[in-house]
């Protein structure tokens, strides 16, 4: 059964909460593929993650740098797992259909968009029928998680 968490977006940007999210999957040894919604957004994605926090490091990767069985993270828009991660970060209102194969799924999606929110509540609803067991992460206002019922 793969736990699946849904980041509520609202102080902080996709951009801002990503890496932040990525450096804790990397602290615990674990391997992540981020799932966007266009090749543009990887690659802009890929470019952010290099430059995001100049005192920091976050290895990544994505087709146009090849080399994905090295990768810590995989940057995709397409439905893959190629550096064999356990873990799936989903942006973009993206949905995977294998799931199945990961430990954890995070679905970061915006909560000032109303349509982001009701996709949101969309796709908790597909993980519930799928058996998935679901958690709902809220943003503090110091931009720190709280888990919510």
């Amino acid at each position: 059964m793969t736990e699946v968490r849904f980041y509520h977006l609202q102080r902080r940007t996709m951009e801002q909460a990503l890496p932040k999210i990525l450096e804790k999957v990397l602290e615990r040894n674990w391997r992540a593929v981020v799932l966007a919604g266009s090749a543009e957004r990887v690659d802009m994605l890929n470019q952010h993650l290099w430059t995001y926090d100049p005192g920091s490091f976050l290895p990544h990767g994505a087709a146009r740098d090849g080399f994905a069985e090295r990768q810590p993270v995989w940057l995709t828009d397409s439905d893959e797992n190629p550096n064999s991660a356990t873990v799936l970060i989903t942006v973009d209102g993206c949905v995977s259909d294998r799931m199945d194969g990961y430990d954890l799924v995070c679905d970061l999606f915006d909560g000032n968009d109303e349509e982001a929110v009701l996709a949101a509540r969309q796709r908790w609803k597909a993980c519930k029928a799928a058996g998935h067991s679901l958690t709902y992460w809220q943003q503090t206002d110091r931009g720190g998680w709280e888990k919510r019922a």
